[in-house]
């Protein structure tokens, strides 16, 4: 050590103490800190030590959170009440705007929203957004909150910054009973947002046949046509809300003509339906009217990849709904459509029939229905390629052994070789361990795949 100094080892070692939790150096915890950490771990009795020792309910924490908000953020009613009790205001929005109603809407407590109301939380508060604490709640929390806040003023139609309503908040988790509050309270069922979504498009996304079926009880437009024109039949058919499909087609809210329509993707109701796998649905379509042998048509989607990171997908050619439930595994669908007119003889442009379409997908019940409507397990596409190649190129799954046991069954062959010069025995000899395991159970194949030979 130097005379008349410190050494900086020393001065080191000394920063390094003071740093130390739990030592005689270490600094003490604000009050604000012991009163944050204290909400966070619900310990209500440390909350109110915080607080008796002068902490203000309301001084803000990190990032400009308040203590009130920090304890929607835990869920717990009673260090709400604490807080409320002990002056926190119901009013006082965090950094980003958010206040204490907003924030106990989206967390879905109606107790805790309760609370809030109890204290004469501001109602009509929007946030940055424009949206306002109803509309949170009307999607979030339950019918009560949404239905006790158009009592206390909350306006039942106010628009956020996008457009959208209470209502439409409400549709979109489908709220059915805050539906029927905010339409007494006078919300517009048939209000369009910018985009042109309506009410109704959002109960349709929101997965809800309940919903739907409120929304158009009550006046919802089944006609309106949102963004890419899309009617509201297709919006349910690309979010699988077939109780919704099938309830806009059984009322009669489906124009004949749109059954012959194309969507974005290129398909026809009954492609979408059949594809879903809904039996009911793909019945209704049928009663209706739509074609059991229509074609898909192109598709409008933009793909949009980059260089060297991956290409779109091929085009698919016009293919009938009978093509593409054999390909998704569903047999009952399949026996719906032929009962309905649908031809199993179909060949696609590019060669695929029922059951090369059936033996792309993973379901053998669905190969061996293919089977029985169009019987040749060796027929091949456009490419050569046969029902064999097809399942070999799926990969490992738990329905491989049974396709190929139907397959075998069926006297599919082993030595065609497809364009490339590739047959299935070869396939199986160079592809995954698992799927020749398999194979070679089914086929029997030992040593020296077998030699291609011409197609038949």
């Amino acid at each position: 050590m130097r005379e008349g100094g410190v050494h900086p080892l020393s001065r080191m070692l000394l920063a390094a103490l003071l740093a130390l939790p739990g030592t005689a150096y270490a600094h003490a915890d604000t009050d604000t800190d012991a009163l944050a950490r204290a909400i966070t771990a619900g310990d209500i009795p440390g909350a109110r030590f915080a607080l008796d020792s002068g902490t203000s309910p309301s001084q803000p924490l990190a990032y400009g959170e308040s203590p009130l908000a920090r304890a929607i953020e835990t869920q717990e009613p009673a260090m709400v009440a604490l807080l409320l009790k002990r002056g926190a205001k119901p009013n006082t929005a965090d950094a980003e705007g958010l206040t204490p109603l907003a924030l106990a809407c989206e967390r879905g407590s109606g107790a805790i929203v309760g609370q809030l109301l109890d204290a004469r939380a501001d109602v009509r508060e929007a946030g940055p957004d424009g949206s306002t604490p109803l509309a949170v709640c009307a999607r979030f929390s339950s019918a009560e909150t949404t239905a006790r806040m158009l009592s206390m003023g909350a306006k039942a139609d106010a628009p956020d910054t996008r457009g959208q309503t209470p209502l439409m908040w409400a549709a979109s988790s489908g709220n059915v009973d805050a539906i029927a509050h905010l339409l007494k309270a006078g919300a517009k069922v048939n209000r369009i947002t910018a985009e042109g979504f309506t009410p109704l498009f959002f109960a349709i996304t929101s997965g809800s046949g309940d919903a739907t079926r409120a929304l158009l009880e009550t006046g919802a437009d089944a006609a309106h046509r949102g963004p890419e024109n899309t009617s509201a039949v297709q919006l349910a058919l690309y979010q699988k809300n077939w109780r919704a499909a099938e309830f806009l087609a059984e009322r009669g809210l489906v124009a004949p003509a749109a059954f012959a329509e194309h969507d974005r993707n290129g398909e026809q109701p009954l492609h979408a339906a059949a594809a879903g796998g809904d039996d009911a649905l793909v019945s209704l379509l049928l009663a209706k009217g739509a074609n059991a042998n229509g074609l898909t048509g192109p598709s409008r989607i933009k793909w949009v990849t980059e260089a060297n990171f991956g290409m779109p997908p091929a085009p698919v050619p016009p293919t009938p709904p009978l093509l593409i439930a054999a390909q998704h595994g569903h047999v009952a669908v399949m026996k719906r459509l032929v009962a309905g007119g649908a031809n199993p003889a179909f060949v696609a442009d590019n060669g695929v029939n029922v059951v090369l379409a059936a033996a792309s997908g993973r379901s053998a019940a669905a190969l061996e229905e293919a089977l029985a409507l169009a019987p040749n397990a060796n027929v091949a596409n456009g490419k050569g390629v046969t029902a064999l190649h097809l399942v070999l190129d799926g990969g490992m799954h738990g329905e491989l052994a049974p396709m190929l046991r139907v397959l075998a069954a069926h006297g599919a062959r082993q030595d065609i070789a497809n364009q490339r010069g590739t047959t299935p025995a070869q396939m199986a000899e160079g592809g995954l361990a698992t799927v020749k395991a398999v194979y070679d159970q089914v086929f029997g194949q030992k040593g020296t795949p077998v030699v291609a030979s011409a197609h038949p």
